[in-house]
């Protein structure tokens, strides 16, 4: 009796934070300006958010095959929407013809490093 409130009490309290997460998500893509700041913003929410959200979802579920799919999902949905986000935001640097209203270009020794404004 005792572990199953602890069980509720941890997946629904997981299941919060991810809630959190995703509205925070949302203020930061309707705050920033430059669409690489609000995609960065939404990509690292959406990773994060679903993450959280569904491991509350497989400690409510308990351990079973179910279990097991949602963990397989998390950790698609962890190596494929960051590499999405980053092939768009390299597609957005190189198509952007006024990237310079946004971003400065610094050398520094040999590399060659980018800084965008919010």
């Amino acid at each position: 009796m005792v572990i199953e409130w602890m069980q509720f009490l941890l997946g629904t309290g997981l299941l919060i934070f991810g809630m959190i997460v995703f509205v925070l998500e949302l203020l930061g893509t309707f705050k920033f300006k430059y669409v690489l700041n609000r995609m960065h913003a939404a990509a690292v929410g959406d990773t994060f958010g679903i993450g959280i959200s569904l491991l509350g979802l497989m400690v409510l579920s308990g351990f079973r095959f179910v279990t097991l799919k949602m963990g397989l999902v998390i950790v698609f949905l962890w190596l494929a929407s960051p590499v999405a986000s980053h092939l768009i935001a390299r597609l957005e640097v190189t198509t952007n013809e006024h990237i310079d209203e946004f971003c400065e270009q610094k050398v520094i020794g040999d590399k060659e490093e980018e800084g965008c404004k919010s």
